[in-house]
Parts: structure tokens; sequence; C-alpha cells
């Protein structure tokens, strides 16, 4: 996974090294989580299973042999190309031992960051809660002050931008 513009500062000089390290010496080119070989381009349900071309048979999102989709699900097959990256398992981008390092596919690598990218969403929006309270009063005295919602509008936030004139 290509490293954000805005935080290529967190991670150090060397990290196309560690994580080439990570992900095809330690892990041989294949997810840790589920599998999945690097590069290749595999069929997948949207439940994660996945059709192992190789041994032609479908695996769960754990790597283990699962069943084979009925009709239904066959329709719902898509194909992704899969692509290695090393995943921190504390989510700390500072610590960079290999023991903190595992080498995921896409899907297991934001499966595995989801409970961390859910509190950073969390912390974002009470930071702006704060920022509005801030500036604009207390939020719930700000919420009393707009009129009430009436049908076929979308919001509250309608009606202050109707009767500004911005509408």
């Amino acid at each position: 996974m290509p490293i954000r513009p805005e935080m290529r500062r967190f991670y150090p000089s060397d990290w196309q090294q560690i994580s080439r390290r990570v992900g095809f010496e330690r892990a041989a080119g294949i997810c840790q989580g589920c599998g999945r070989p690097h590069g290749m381009t595999v069929r997948c349900l949207p439940d994660g299973r996945w059709f192992d071309a190789a041994l032609r048979t479908w695996r769960n999102s754990r790597g283990r042999p699962a069943r084979w989709p009925d009709l239904v699900e066959t329709a719902q097959i898509r194909q992704t190309r899969v692509v290695l990256a090393a995943a921190h398992l504390d989510n700390d981008l500072r610590n960079n031992r290999l023991g903190n390092l595992k080498g995921l596919c896409q899907r297991c690598h934001m499966i595995h960051d989801r409970p961390h990218h859910l509190a950073q969403r969390r912390i974002t929006y009470l930071l702006r809660r704060a920022l509005g309270d801030l500036f604009l009063g207390p939020y719930s005295a700000w919420l009393a002050q707009q009129p009430a919602r009436l049908p076929g509008r979308p919001n509250a936030m309608w009606g202050a931008i109707h009767a500004s004139g911005m509408a």
C-alpha cells in the first residue's frame, strides 16, 4: 500500500527494505492472514472466500479450505489484485521491530486496522465538535436555535441556509 505524503514522515527512511523483508523473506510473498499470494489476481466473494487457483479450491478468510459458492453467490464473485504490505500489529508507526510487523494483503490489513481507524474517527468527530463549541457556543445551544425540521427538507441546517439567502 502506498504511503500518503502526509504520513511519510512517520516512517523510517529504510521502510521499503523493512517492508520487503517482512512481506517477501519472512512471509514468502503470501498474506499471513488469509494466505492470498502477492501480485496474483484472485476471484473473491464478499464474505472473504477466495479461489486458490494453485490448489483449485475455495479458501475462507483465514486461508482454510471452504465450500464452493452456490449459484447466487457466484453472481457476487469479483476479481482483485493482491498486494502485500507490512502491517504494524500495535498500530504504532514508530515501532518497526520485526516482531511487531506482519505481511498482510490489503483486505486483512484493513480488517486489522479497523478498530484503530474507528477510534481515530471518534477523536476527529469530538475535536470538530469541540471546535464548534469554542467558536459557535455549546453544540446543544446551537441546535436549540435551529428551526424545527420540516417535511421535505433534508435537515435543520437547510432552514438556516435558506433564511440567510444563500440557497
